[in-house]
């Protein structure tokens, strides 16, 4: 690589910086002899930060999502200090703006990530986006866009809670997947309905559907911190994770972080059927996949249920998968590239 020193700017997107960078390749590189931080570029930080980076000529830049205006104006200015910039994206920004079943909030916020993203890609000497889908969408935009699918940053469980006797269906995801959780609600009543021996968890808090909100073995904790997150998916066993995806522009973007989700819980996936887990899941094998019909879902729930021995087979098949395209090494060879 051309530098020794690679800095990311952080303007709080901890997931994206964790999963593609600081926690899959930054302990490669550092292994290897580069110098690698983080720096906080947000409110009051920004002076530091840019104290720092005034002082680290030829320093590769890693930036993600987003940068605050007055950085983003900095750095244009300087664009020569500088080493190779990576420009990490994870989301189809411009859909998930324009997509009105998204909180009007997340929509705004997008809006002007959005408005920015054309001088970021300016800088950038490379796009890594996060699926082959999200890369499409900077076709004629940029002329270096490469995919990085997700690594694997959690240690596998063992899958010994598939002899308990009670089982957990969990759904694990944000507010952004509301519309797609929704959609799924008359398969899971159905089944809550059916079989005592099993427990519901959404993590919508409040915005858990009303319908679900009723049920007797329910739980719905609130959103979490992403450190918090970490540290819960470690501790939680799931028996049957749920990754419904509509077929939307926004989640035509999405990649497969799910998967990889569901099994470090040791859970057994039922997700959408098309891409990206089309690309991943062997139906009946490491997975179900699920056609968008409720009745379908239904069918795949009572499926794994009452065949336990089967649905461990396969949350093992998962792990397995899941160690397979998450491989750090992969990571590692695929930032090498981009020197």
């Amino acid at each position: 690589m051309n530098s020794k020193r690679w800095l990311l700017l952080s303007d709080g997107a901890r997931p994206t910086e964790d999963i593609y960078f600081l926690e899959s390749v930054a302990p490669f590189l550092r292994s290897e002899g580069h110098d690698v931080g983080r720096l906080d570029v947000r409110g009051w930080c920004w002076r530091l930060a840019r104290w720092v980076l005034s002082r680290q000529p030829g320093a590769n830049l890693v930036l993600c999502r987003t940068l605050p205006e007055r950085v983003l104006y900095w750095l244009e200015r300087r664009r020569e200090m500088f080493g190779r910039i990576v420009y990490l994206i994870d989301d189809d920004l411009s859909a998930a703006a324009e997509d009105e079943t998204l909180p009007a909030t997340y929509r705004r916020r997008m809006a002007r990530i959005v408005g920015m993203q054309p001088r970021l890609l300016t800088l950038a000497d490379v796009v890594v986006a996060s699926s082959e889908g999200l890369a499409s969408r900077f076709e004629g935009k940029h002329g270096d866009v490469r995919v990085l699918t997700p690594p694997l940053i959690s240690p596998l469980p063992d899958l010994s809670h598939f002899d308990e006797p009670h089982w957990w269906v969990g759904f694990h995801g944000t507010r952004a997947h509301l519309e797609d959780v929704r959609h799924i609600v008359p398969a899971l009543r159905r089944f809550h309905e059916a079989s005592p021996q099993v427990s519901l968890e959404v993590m919508l808090g409040r915005h858990t559907p009303d319908e679900l909100q009723k049920l007797e073995r329910l739980e719905m904790p609130d959103a979490m911190s992403w450190k918090a997150f970490q540290g819960y998916r470690q501790r939680r066993r799931m028996h049957i994770g749920l990754a419904p995806l509509l077929d939307s522009t926004f989640n035509r973007g999405k990649s497969w972080i799910k998967f990889l989700d569901i099994a470090a819980m040791g859970g057994v996936g039922i997700y959408s059927r098309r891409y990206p887990y089309t690309a991943i899941v062997e139906d009946g094998v490491n997975g179900l996949l699920a056609d968008d019909d409720p009745d379908d879902w239904l069918r795949c729930l009572r499926l794994l249920l009452e065949r336990p021995e089967d649905t461990a087979r396969m949350a093992a098949a998962a792990a397995e998968t899941a160690r397979e395209i998450g491989n750090p090494e992969r990571t590692a060879a695929f930032w090498q590239s981009l020197a």
